[in-house]
């Protein structure tokens, strides 16, 4: 069974997303693409936050988040109890982010990084599993329920 993989974020991330959205369905990942469908300036919540609640509710089992910083979808994403984004600009950190903090979207900065390394991080944060162990206490206690 392949994973599904939630994506989005706005206009500046809109290439990323659909030369990433290709490479995922290559390779057999089932990919729902959450917009936008331009590169017309939009806003990310608009998009994350739907995003992010299909996963809190099952539907996906990662999201890949973009725009210009990274920053702005990760911040909005992290608002969902069920989130923990990681906002990723080498594949060391999107392997960190899911090895030692289960993250299960990644959020990258297309303004900042090349295709070629933001494709190398989403394939490595999708195929990396967390560790568990003592990394396990830590992630329970991130969420403010």
């Amino acid at each position: 069974m392949s994973k599904k993989i939630a994506i989005g974020g706005d206009h500046a991330g809109f290439v990323f997303k659909k030369q990433l959205i290709s490479k995922l369905e290559n390779l057999g990942f089932e990919v729902k693409d959450f917009g936008p469908f331009s590169d017309e300036s939009v806003d990310y919540p608009d998009y994350v936050h739907p995003l992010c609640s299909g996963i809190e509710m099952g539907k996906f089992d990662q999201g890949i988040i973009i725009c210009g910083s990274g920053n702005g979808v990760a911040i909005t994403a992290n608002k969902h109890q069920g989130i923990r984004a990681a906002l990723c600009w080498n594949e060391d950190l999107a392997v960190l982010a899911r090895e030692h903090n289960d993250a299960n979207v990644i959020a990258l900065p297309a303004r900042f990084v090349a295709y070629e390394l933001a494709e190398k991080m989403v394939l490595s944060f999708l195929n990396t599993d967390f560790e568990g162990g003592r990394h396990q206490s830590r992630v329970n206690k991130i969420a403010c329920r």
